[in-house]
């Protein structure tokens, strides 16, 4: 019989499809997961397919998953974008939440170079107006005459993925390209061909402007009206990148008093946009935020983010989750990460209480490599070991700085005794300090707790562990082998450190079933320890 516990654990993850996706979306998933559908776009439908409880949502750009809809969300564990803006979705109520957001950063970085370039290469040429001046049976030639690109200078504000690629194809046409971003090193520019720039130089001397920036509080309307009186009156402004970085007021007097020669947008301030007085201007070609919209790129954001939530489903990391610390985990330390968990439980349990601060040091083989995530690791690790609940990798930094929990990592190459092992040091309130060392042994990465407090162990570490210290003694171990036996709780396995004879001693074990205060009680009485500890390990 299956009970309802046990059916849940063997059914398939639910992924909820929330807007249209590719095919190859579905395809890149795989069989192991239950596919649920909903209008994202309806609010109604969207907030009751979310409280019948899923482990994943993919949405495009018309589904806003704000706080309330993340909070109606049972279970949820990834919120995926096929595509790159998150506009649309609360990242810090996601992060409270311990929900996982990924987008696809690099799915259209192509697509929306091409329609920069596209509406670029249109207003250049008068393409839009003279197409529909064609249409309704008028031959003006006269009219449009345009301008060409060869040895022309092209500003591109913001020297990203996007931007760099403009800068390359546009070269191909003959352009000297000049950019402005604060953020990249000269150097790089350079090997690009491209001349980096104050924006207000860049300014007055480009005749073709390009947009390439994220809409935030530092970039909103910066080419607004100060910026616009800067410019040559024959430059052409383009944005595609995010509406609101260019004014849309002061593009439209601009161009109306002839200081502007013309623009090519994509994307506007308030979306959808279908009333601008820029649309009624001959100077002005337009699309709906096309940016993204090729079949290529759908098809490579969909199979990014489904590719991302199969991971973050396994409970593996993700490269292109945007509020988890880590990024791209080496293959060499991501065995280390459920290991550094543990490590951290038991740093925990032996302690008693919270840790203020967890040192970690990784040695030897691994120590070349970025091994950072595993702060993170230990954060989770010492929060579980509080009793905590639904802590994951997304939410444990912040819950943990709530309770004043700091983690860090620091590398050593020498390892004398082990190809590599990790070293936890956990401080706690009152300065005492609790150790923990764990390596992963063989081709098949076994994973052991080999010293604690200084004491050589050899311990697997298994759901059920009980730790005794006290004072090396005859009896001690007769002692707790007969509680234990009383309690009905089998040994799997028992080792003994001990300082020197009639020393301090360490007495752990692995056992098959929890061990409750009772026996704990129990055991402490019977055997005289300084210190007994259960710990049942999470994850």
């Amino acid at each position: 019989m299956i009970t309802r516990k046990a059916a849940r654990r063997v059914a398939k993850p639910i992924v909820l499809i929330a807007e249209e996706l590719s095919p190859a979306t579905l395809e890149a998933l795989g069989p192991d997961f239950e596919v649920v559908n909903c209008d994202g776009a309806n609010r109604a439908e969207l907030l009751a397919a979310l409280a019948k409880g899923v482990d994943a949502v993919l949405i495009r750009s018309a589904t806003k998953m704000d706080a309330e809809a993340i909070a109606a969300a049972k279970g949820l564990k990834v919120i995926a974008r096929a595509g790159v803006g998150l506009d649309n979705v609360d990242i810090p109520a996601a992060t409270a939440a311990g929900v996982m957001v990924v987008n696809a950063p690099t799915s259209n970085i192509v697509s929306a170079a091409e329609l920069a370039i596209a509406l670029l290469m249109a207003s250049a040429r008068f393409v839009s107006p003279a197409h529909a001046a064609l249409r309704n049976g008028k031959w003006a030639r006269s009219k449009y005459t345009g301008a060409e690109l060869f040895e022309k200078t092209l500003g591109i504000v913001g020297f990203g993925r996007i931007g760099q690629l403009v800068a390359h194809r546009m070269q191909a046409f003959g352009m000297d390209v000049v950019a402005y971003d604060p953020y990249l090193q000269p150097a790089r520019a350079a090997q690009l061909g491209v001349r980096l720039l104050e924006l207000d130089e860049l300014l007055k001397v480009s005749d073709f402007i390009t947009i390439h920036l994220p809409k935030t509080k530092e970039t909103s309307n910066l080419i607004g009206v100060e910026a616009l009186k800067k410019v040559k009156p024959t430059v052409r402004i383009i944005n595609a990148a995010r509406g609101g970085v260019l004014d849309e007021s002061a593009l439209f007097d601009a161009i109306t008093e002839g200081r502007v020669a013309g623009a090519g947008l994509d994307v506007f301030a308030t979306e959808p946009c279908t009333d601008s007085p820029l649309f009624t201007l001959d100077q002005v070609v337009a699309t709906p935020h096309l940016g993204a919209s090729t079949d290529e790129a759908q098809e490579r954001a969909g199979i990014a983010v489904a590719v991302s939530v199969r991971k973050a489903l396994a409970g593996e990391l993700v490269p292109d989750a945007v509020n988890v610390k880590g990024g791209a985990i080496h293959e060499e330390i991501r065995p280390s990460l459920p290991l550094v968990e543990k490590m951290a439980q038991i740093a925990t349990a032996i302690a008693g209480e919270a840790p203020v601060s967890m040192d970690l040091t990784v040695k030897g083989d691994i120590s070349g490599h970025d091994s950072s995530i595993l702060a993170t690791s230990a954060l989770k690790g010492a929060l579980l070991g509080c009793g905590l609940s639904d802590v994951t990798y997304v939410n444990a930094p912040a819950l943990a700085a709530e309770r004043g929990v700091t983690s860090s990592v620091t590398t050593d190459p020498e390892s004398p005794e082990y190809r590599s092992m990790i070293s936890l040091r956990a401080a706690l309130a009152d300065g005492k300090i609790v150790t923990v060392d764990g390596t992963l042994m063989g081709i098949r990465k076994v994973e052991k707790i080999i010293a604690i407090d200084g004491f050589d162990l050899d311990l697997p570490p298994t759901e059920n562990l009980l730790f005794l210290r006290y004072s090396d003694k005859p009896g001690v171990v007769g002692a707790v082998g007969n509680a234990l036996g009383k309690a009905g709780i089998n040994i799997a396995g028992m080792q003994v450190a001990r300082s020197t004879a009639g020393g301090n001693a360490l007495m752990a074990l692995t056992v098959d079933s929890q061990i409750g205060d009772d026996l704990i009680t129990s055991v402490k009485k019977d055997t005289g320890a300084e210190l007994v500890r259960s710990v049942t390990l999470v994850g």
